[in-house]
């Protein structure tokens, strides 16, 4: 199982959109559709999928929550061919951030806000800097803008066996934010490579619930720790979201959240996710008890 899962959250369009990336990726598949019923947004459809042998997981859960470039996915694109046909679909209905073309870090990059709302990078690099063909994005603005080191430093110093790698500057006169200090980080979490940044442009977007990350935990005490170290906003903790310090979003659950509330007779599942929507913090006993109660 992949211990951090990349989730994006939509109005109504989760299967819509997740059909539409698995078309654009090879070794991408639908995993799995599920509906929680009776929450706040009303039934709401879960949908898990892999995109190059990845795992995400997207939701339709209401108009609350709208994707921006605060969090794009980066594409290790090995010919110029795919990048140009992956940039005509997702620029299709969508809005250009970037041009298409040559940078002094890439002959060919561009960066496009897809018709669904999620960002994407698209870059040419050489064969062997594509291990991980999607890597997440996160792009320190607002009011966390200049704080993709201090960033990258705690998540790498909570997570065991995590990883830090580049940590690029900008020089003078690179950025027009005066906050901005990070031009370019990456390290990996859980096995994970994931990029962060300062965004050098003066822009108001920040951090939202409509990208976040799954933590998957194997008992209650990984939850516990996980919950215990990256909550930070008290009135975000619900049905086990949390808001960490820079605005960041995660889910810390259960490993086998999809078996208690999806396996078995409907009446149990329907028990389950009662219990979990009045949840915080997840209690793994409470949610069997709730689920196996007569």
């Amino acid at each position: 199982m992949q211990k951090i899962v990349p989730h994006l959250w939509y109005d109504k369009e989760a299967k819509e959109a997740a059909s539409f990336y698995i078309g654009l990726f090879d070794q991408s598949k639908l995993l799995h559709v599920a509906v929680i019923g009776d929450t706040p947004s009303g039934d709401s459809e879960i949908v898990s999928f892999e995109l190059a042998g990845q795992e995400f997981q997207a939701i339709s859960a209401g108009p609350y929550f709208k994707l921006n470039p605060t969090v794009s996915l980066m594409v290790a694109c090995v010919t110029e061919e795919e990048v140009n046909t992956k940039w005509e679909a997702l620029a299709d209905g969508g809005t250009e951030l970037m041009p298409l073309g040559e940078y002094p870090f890439s002959k060919l990059y561009g960066w496009v806000q897809d018709r669904y709302g999620l960002s994407w990078q698209l870059m040419l690099v050489d064969e062997d800097q594509a291990s991980q063909k999607i890597t997440p994005n996160m792009l320190f603005s607002g009011n966390a803008c200049g704080r993709a080191e201090e960033a990258v430093n705690f998540y790498t110093e909570i997570v065991e066996h995590a990883k830090t790698g580049i940590i690029s500057k900008y020089e003078s006169g690179e950025s027009h934010s005066a906050e901005a200090s990070v031009k370019y980080a990456d390290f990996n979490l859980f096995g994970m490579n994931i990029a962060a940044m300062d965004n050098g442009m003066n822009v108001d977007f920040t951090f939202n619930e409509a990208f976040s990350f799954i933590i998957n935990c194997k008992d209650q005490e990984e939850i516990d720790y996980y919950w215990d170290k990256l909550s930070a906003v008290p009135e975000s903790e619900q049905c086990g979201w949390v808001k960490d310090k820079f605005g960041v979003s995660w889910q810390i659950v259960p490993d086998n959240i999809d078996e208690v509330l999806f396996n078995g007779p409907k009446d149990e599942a329907r028990r389950a996710s009662e219990a979990l929507l009045k949840m915080k913090k997840i209690d793994i006993s409470a949610l069997e008890r709730a689920r196996l109660a007569k």
